[in-house]
């Protein structure tokens, strides 16, 4: 029995040979909004969905890897579509970039990409950090060096001017040139998209140069870069719109209690054009949604799941920084602010925005391991919205979003087998997603 099992393992790591999973019994969500398929059957042959059917419906292949989902929710691996992985909880930035710069290539950004992938989250966006640690540790990750999402990276925040101290994640530009400049020196350092905030402090004609530079098509880039815009402040919005910015990240820092009716306008004609596609917008809210709770019960932040990858030290240090969780100065406006999320959500949903579900997950007491499912949680719990319109907000739009819907966002044949699997049902009990109990990535088991 040894001998075969030895043969076994050797057929399946020679190149060439196909490597077969069946995925069976559970209930599969495809992402693509319609009705579930009970007693699914997904064959995954090396990466890629090979065939999906029903039991009894559809041959499972001699010899494939049986893997059963009974009583279980089978559903496309999540995205979150901000996260920031240079950071991971602690609520001194300040200190953190001090500290801890020469360590995010090898250690931090590492950590946290292994953690969202614990958490079922196999695609992310970067929105924000540097360069050079950003793009080797999504390289790194595509090569299989290392495990994590399939990422995205903005690289350095393209702004006015950058903060004290954050030169090496921020860059600032002062005249058209050097927003064009800066912009080149991104698409060629291979970035997957453009972040672009405080445009409320750029002339406008810095704005335009930004985007028409990120939107230009070459080889590389066929169909330009995407621009993801913050929209803290209405002007940043309005100046956004008229740009042409894809994708905005955000509900607002202040506390004001809706959209300005222009902005809302300028959404809904933006809306009405088919041709130009939908316009995203990332609302994270559960960060801010949450604080109270968190303060008030603050168990969750003792879950060592965050711990994954960090040496003792750094968790000793992020411990340290939330241990007063009510003092925290990045949450004193929450309170106020909190009442807000939910009517200027809705506010983009009626206007006909796709909203995409992303998190901040970094920000202070928001750990890799724990936003993503929070944020699904607060839109269905909280929010009212419908389970099946929340998960496509995690799946399927954030694929079309980025351009790569031919391969990920959906549980269909020919596309790369991210799956994910919790007990029970999804749809009904939309927290269910903190127990991630499968991972599948480019058909590849990692829990």
């Amino acid at each position: 029995m040894k001998a075969i099992a030895l043969v076994v393992l050797l057929l399946l790591s020679i190149p060439g040979v196909a490597q077969i999973k069946a995925l069976v019994g559970g209930t599969l969500i495809d992402g693509f909004g319609g009705k579930p398929l009970q007693n699914s059957v997904v064959i995954i042959e090396n990466e890629r969905v090979k065939a999906v059917g029903q039991i009894g419906k559809i041959e499972i292949p001699k010899g494939a890897e049986i893997i059963s989902t009974e009583g279980m929710s089978v559903m496309p691996g999540l995205w979150d579509m901000h996260v920031h992985l240079y950071i991971n909880g602690h609520s001194d930035y300040t200190h953190w970039q001090k500290k801890y710069m020469n360590s995010a290539k090898d250690i931090i950004m590492p950590a946290s990409a292994h953690q969202l992938l614990m958490a079922g989250v196999t695609s992310a966006r970067d929105l924000g950090g540097p360069l050079d640690a950003s793009i080797a540790v999504r390289d790194r990750i595509n090569k299989g060096e290392i495990p994590g999402p399939t990422m995205y990276m903005s690289g350095p925040f393209i702004q006015h001017e950058p903060y004290p101290g954050t030169e090496t994640y921020r860059w600032g530009v002062k005249g058209v040139a050097e927003a064009r400049a800066k912009v080149q020196q991104l698409r060629k350092a291979g970035v997957d998209c453009i972040k672009l905030i405080d445009q409320d402090q750029m002339t406008m004609e810095e704005v335009l140069a930004v985007v028409d530079e990120a939107h230009k098509k070459d080889a590389k880039y066929p169909n330009g870069l995407k621009v993801v815009g913050h929209s803290h402040r209405p002007e940043e919005i309005r100046r956004g719109m008229k740009a042409g910015v894809d994708c905005f990240e955000h509900t607002g820092l202040a506390a004001a209690p809706e959209y300005p009716e222009d902005i809302i306008a300028m959404i809904k004609e933006r809306t009405a054009q088919m041709s130009l596609g939908p316009l995203f917008w990332t609302p994270t809210v559960e960060g801010l949604y949450n604080f109270e709770y968190t303060r008030d019960n603050p168990e969750a932040l003792d879950n060592t799941n965050w711990h994954l990858g960090l040496p003792d030290s750094i968790i000793a240090d992020i411990k340290k920084s939330i241990e007063k969780p009510g003092q925290l100065s990045y949450f004193q406006l929450n309170p106020i602010r909190k009442p807000t999320l939910e009517r200027k959500i809705k506010q983009l949903k009626e206007a006909g925005v796709v909203l995409l579900v992303g998190t901040d997950s970094g920000i202070p007491m928001k750990f890799h391991c724990q936003s993503t499912w929070n944020e699904l949680d607060v839109w269905v719990n909280k929010f009212g919205f419908d389970p099946m319109y929340t998960i496509r907000a995690a799946t399927y739009w954030p694929s079309v979003a980025m351009g790569v819907d031919k391969d990920f966002g959906t549980v269909t044949e020919g596309k790369y087998a991210d799956i994910i699997a919790v007990k029970g049902d999804v749809l009904r009990h939309i927290d269910l997603l903190q127990d991630v109990k499968l991972v599948i990535k480019k058909g590849k088991r990692y829990k």
